[in-house]
């Protein structure tokens, strides 16, 4: 070993230890913000629960009925109904990343 260096662990516990007071003052910080947030109320978690629930429910639902649809109207060896599922299910979760990222937007251009 070179003299003047040190060993890796070594290395690495002093940057856990520099770096703990940073973690900290962030984790205390948003507490912090989370307690000065009134308008975060339950209802509002209640609310916005209820935003991502119709938002995948109601197009994984309209895909079943379009699929139920198209297999009795034309029957193939394909699932029309299994396929429309699994894209209402997909929209439907892309629907409610929307909804999340349009409500954390505001959030973010505070930090930022």
């Amino acid at each position: 070993m070179m003299k003047g260096t040190e060993p890796d662990a070594e290395r690495v516990q002093r940057v856990r230890k520099d770096a703990f007071p940073d973690t900290i003052e962030g984790k205390v910080r948003r507490k912090l913000k989370a307690r000065g947030e009134s308008h975060r109320s339950i209802w509002f978690g209640m609310g916005m629960f209820g935003v991502v629930g119709w938002s995948v429910a109601i197009p994984t639902l309209l895909g079943v009925v379009a699929g139920f649809w198209i297999d009795q109207r034309w029957p193939s060896r394909f699932s029309w109904t299994l396929m429309l599922l699994f894209i209402g299910v997909v929209l439907g979760c892309l629907n409610a990343w929307y909804w999340l990222q349009q409500d954390s937007a505001p959030e973010r251009k505070k930090q930022g």
